[in-house]
């Protein structure tokens, strides 16, 4: 078993998701913190959300293999919180590291390129775990970063260094909850009292943090005394839409209609759906937008029925070295996610072939707009993504 299993630390966030699982309706189910470094600074405590909506458990990882092995497996995902966790697993792998190489006092400048090089080893073996999300490789880029220009300042005390990387990795974790209040604020005003949304995978609270990204304008207009009504697609195979989606929106109060991905067209046909929200894994500098599996299928039928279709992420998700949605790397899973997860029996015989990526694209021309925390961007894409960071 990787990581232990415990009961969560006594906190604001425990008292909130022990309200949840015992169905109170609380507003503020937009506030749960899914990932929090431990006080010593030395291990992660994460809500399993591979376990929901049924178990609401919490793990305590400490080194590089239950870090990948979170990630990899779902423990820990959503990219913005992927790049909160990966920010907290690199501050307490430097720690390790330092212990390792017996740190203290004045460091050598050789000792000082050792660490270096170790905490780049690891990083780079945490960024494997997932390829497609950009939040994963833009926090381990980041600390390593900050790691480099204190050992170039001459940082003579490691255990200074070591605060400095666990300050950078909370202001990571921080920026995000600004960013995703603010992606909230900019999406509420592409909706308007009594909307039905359509939304596919998951990025809520759990994803992200507090109000999320593709549900944070949802969850904030609730707050405002706003009605929407929800479609969640399932989102086959790993069922992000009802584990997650459907979950913390129902805990939210906001009226939500689970239904398969297949049935998305006839809901938009319908007329019941006046936009589409989606969070996003990697935008490309032109805009082409990787999502899970099945957004693009939606973003097609969206287009064909004259329906908005909204990308939500941070800017930190815009990816400029990646010119297009073509040179996006698509992770492909256990074929057994297919065939056999969630199942009692198999639904299909042993011998029969699975394809199973995690991800696909969707191409610029069938986005609507892209919001991030920065405001409404329209296309052309690129051009705004150039004045966007400039």
């Amino acid at each position: 078993m990787v990581g232990n299993k415990e009961k969560a630390p006594k906190t604001y966030v425990t008292d909130l998701l022990t309200g949840i699982l015992n169905r109170n309706v609380l507003k503020n189910v937009t506030h749960v913190e899914n990932v929090k470094l431990a006080d010593d600074g030395r291990s992660i405590v994460i809500l399993d959300q591979s376990a929901l909506p049924n178990r609401t458990e919490y793990l305590t990882l400490q080194t590089l293999p239950e870090f990948y092995d979170a990630i990899f497996t779902l423990k820990v995902r959503g990219a913005p919180c992927i790049g909160i966790f990966a920010g907290y697993a690199m501050s307490v792998l430097a720690r390790q590291i330092a212990g390792e190489l017996e740190l203290s006092g004045a460091v050598s400048s050789e000792k000082w390129r050792s660490f270096i090089n170790r905490l780049s080893e690891l990083g780079g073996e945490l960024n494997s775990s997932r390829p497609t999300a950009v939040n994963l490789s833009y926090a381990i880029k980041r600390m390593l970063a900050k790691a480099e220009s204190l050992v170039a300042e001459n940082q003579s005390s490691a255990e200074s260094l070591l605060n400095e990387l666990q300050r950078e990795a909370t202001a990571i974790h921080e920026e995000d909850i600004e960013m995703c209040r603010k992606i909230a604020e900019a999406g509420l005003t592409l909706i308007k009292d009594g909307d039905g949304i359509l939304t596919h995978c998951n990025a809520g609270p759990l994803a992200t943090s507090r109000y999320g990204t593709a549900l944070g304008p949802i969850l904030l207009g609730k707050e405002r005394g706003l009605k929407f009504h929800v479609f969640a697609d399932e989102t086959r195979p790993l069922l992000q839409g009802a584990r997650l989606t459907s979950y913390e929106l129902s805990k939210a109060g906001v009226d939500v209609t689970l239904i398969c991905d297949n049935m998305a067209s006839i809901v938009m046909k319908s007329g019941k759906v006046q936009a589409c929200f989606v969070g996003c894994d990697r935008v490309a500098a032109n805009g082409d937008a990787a999502n899970k599996i099945g957004t693009s299928g939606v973003a097609i039928l969206a287009k064909h029925y004259g329906i908005p279709f909204y990308v939500l992420g941070p800017s930190s998700t815009i990816d400029m070295a990646t010119a297009t949605g073509a040179d996006i790397v698509i992770e492909e899973r256990d074929p057994d996610e297919i065939k056999n997860k969630f199942y009692a029996e198999p639904m299909a015989l042993p011998e029969v072939k699975c394809y199973n990526p995690a991800f696909d694209v969707t191409d610029h021309e069938l986005i609507t707009a892209i919001v991030t925390e920065k405001g409404v961007i329209r296309p052309p894409y690129k051009e705004a993504f150039t004045r966007l960071f400039k």
